[in-house]
């Protein structure tokens, strides 16, 4: 019964993934979360923001807030590349960039190949992330980025983007 369960959870999970690349560590959010992805563009900080809250961006007469995912991620900031980009990614109803080191391609993940996300312990969350994608010799980390960010940051998201 349990792997029936895991079998179908995993089938609602199967599809194509845009991956990127941050730190040493391949991730991947469902393409269909994905609206664009941009190079680095001029940020315009917000004051009394958390530290990956990096600004905001003005995307076409769109006010877009932008969140690095390694500061998100408690990783050490490092400085942009020319690999750098930002991803726009449409979570509830508003668009967010987030910062990534690299973006690597589309990779179609079949139900066979994503596995459960192992239990890291107690007191760490993983509730953002849907599996581990299992792609030739690599495992990529598939985000529910729906859930990186909490409830209320994502309101502190979206009343910066309507304003």
């Amino acid at each position: 019964m349990e792997a029936v369960t895991e079998n179908i959870k995993n089938a609602v999970h199967a599809g194509k993934y845009l991956t990127f690349v941050l730190s040493d560590e391949e991730y991947g959010i469902e393409i269909l979360k994905v609206r664009e992805i941009i190079g680095l563009m001029d940020i315009t900080t917000v004051p009394q923001t958390p530290d990956y809250m990096k600004g905001v961006i003005n995307l076409r007469g769109k006010v877009i807030p932008v969140i690095d995912l390694r500061l998100k991620f408690s990783m050490q900031e490092e400085e942009h590349t020319q690999a750098t980009c930002t991803i726009v990614v449409e979570v509830g109803n508003t668009l967010i960039g987030i910062i990534v080191d690299s973006v690597s391609e589309v990779s179609d993940i079949g139900s066979e190949e994503i596995r459960e996300t192992p239990n890291l312990g107690q007191g760490i969350d993983t509730n953002y992330i849907m599996g581990m994608g299992k792609l030739k010799e690599k495992l990529i980390i598939l985000l529910d980025i729906d859930k990186v960010l909490s409830e209320g940051e994502l309101e502190m998201v979206e009343e910066i983007a309507a304003n």
